[in-house]
């Protein structure tokens, strides 16, 4: 692992941080996987001076070479879903829903599709995104197990117009702790400690901790040389996202492409995962209305896509939900990627991981199936004409 950054002199913040990141996670070898999505923070105990290495995990398609490329870490949190993980059928393989795909499900969603390419096409100077994140992990010694969880908001400003930057400020908000009373009573008979190590760390790899209490927001620049998202492997401007095709069929063929051209840390979770992390990816982003209905279609056309009916998100706002029928091992146990939607206004609410079949580890934790253990709830998403403020306190 390189040795901790020195402040630099210059304000290229992206750049400092992409010289305190270890090599193994080098954001060209990890832009849009699965570890790099659900990851908000990894941060190993040995850090030689007692600092967090934060690595940015967890992105929204953020750029891919130099170190933006995700929602801002959480100091010293983990999060619950660690990186090594399989679909039941294999990687890259689509396995069947556990039932019958409800035809009237996909319908609704490609309703939605029609409600978003009806919006009139509107564009201003900053796009921007509020989103609220919550993430569980298991920690304690075996007989004294229990879950710990990290939230906390994050506001990222895309500016799509030359001249103007990207900021995203995370850690808004943002604190650790056990997650429900019966965790805090455990946590208190392990002697409240202020750190806490992770179970579900795969072999051979170090001790991922927690830093207990409130954390301080952290700000970054974006962009990069007039690149303001990345879309699968590639680093594209806003012009490049004015041009994505609007019909269902060219988007999904386009999104087959970047899954080809995309090296194996990214395409590991298959064809149909990918295909569909990139598609809600869009639904977020300053495209034209076309397009983002286009990407809803190409959700709802999935393989094995199935419809949850009425639900609501992890915030409590009520919604339809999807969910893909690959299940993901992982050390929390088996879980199902689903997103929620509003049928009305069509708007993204919500992506999660749910927990299907919990591990020993969770079940000892107290962890039940259908909890969420990694979300992404959308409380904002629209144009301004402003940037956002960056908090006095935040770390730069």
């Amino acid at each position: 692992m390189k040795k901790p950054y020195q402040r630099a002199r210059s304000r290229d913040v992206m750049t400092v941080l992409a010289n305190a990141r270890p090599a193994e996670l080098d954001p060209s070898r990890l832009a849009g996987t699965r570890r790099q999505r659900e990851d908000l923070a990894r941060i190993t105990f040995d850090a030689p001076d007692g600092a967090s290495r934060r690595i940015l995990m967890r992105p929204r398609a953020w750029l891919v070479p130099l170190g933006a490329v995700a929602v801002l870490a959480t100091s010293a949190v983990v999060v619950g879903v660690p990186a090594q993980q399989e679909p039941h059928a294999g990687a890259g393989a689509s396995a069947p829903s556990t039932g019958t795909t409800d035809p009237g499900g996909r319908l609704e969603l490609l309703s939605v599709a029609e409600k978003v390419e009806a919006a009139a096409a509107d564009e201003g100077t900053y796009w921007q995104v509020t989103t609220r994140t919550e993430n569980v992990d298991v920690v304690g010694e075996p007989g004294q197990r229990y879950s710990v969880h990290s939230t906390g908001t994050s506001k990222w400003s895309v500016g799509v117009h030359p001249g103007t930057k990207s900021l995203m400020v995370s850690n808004l908000d943002a604190k650790t702790g056990p997650r429900t009373a019966e965790d805090k009573a455990r946590w208190r008979a392990a002697g409240s400690p202020r750190t806490a190590k992770s179970v579900n760390v795969p072999g051979g790899r170090k001790a991922l901790g927690y830093q207990m209490g409130t954390h301080q927001p952290l700000v970054m620049r974006t962009d990069f040389d007039g690149k303001i998202y990345a879309l699968g492997p590639k680093n594209v401007s806003s012009q490049d996202l004015r041009e994505l095709p609007t019909g269902s069929t060219e988007l999904r063929r386009l999104l087959e492409r970047l899954y080809e051209q995309a090296g194996s840390a990214e395409t590991g979770a298959g064809r149909t995962n990918y295909v569909f992390q990139q598609a809600v990816n869009l639904v977020t982003m300053p495209v034209q209305p076309a397009v983002r209905a286009a990407a809803y279609q190409v959700i709802a056309q999935l393989p094995g896509i199935r419809a949850l009916g009425s639900t609501v998100d992890p915030l409590g706002r009520e919604g339809i939900g999807f969910a893909l029928a690959t299940k993901w091992r992982t050390p929390l146990g088996s879980v199902e990627e689903q997103i929620v939607v509003n049928p009305s206004s069509a708007a993204l609410l919500s992506r999660q991981s749910v927990l299907a079949e919990p591990s020993a580890e969770s079940q000892e934790a107290g962890l039940k199936a259908g909890t969420a253990v990694n979300y992404e709830a959308t409380t904002r998403m629209g144009w301004a004409e402003k940037q956002i403020t960056v908090p006095q306190n935040a770390r730069r």
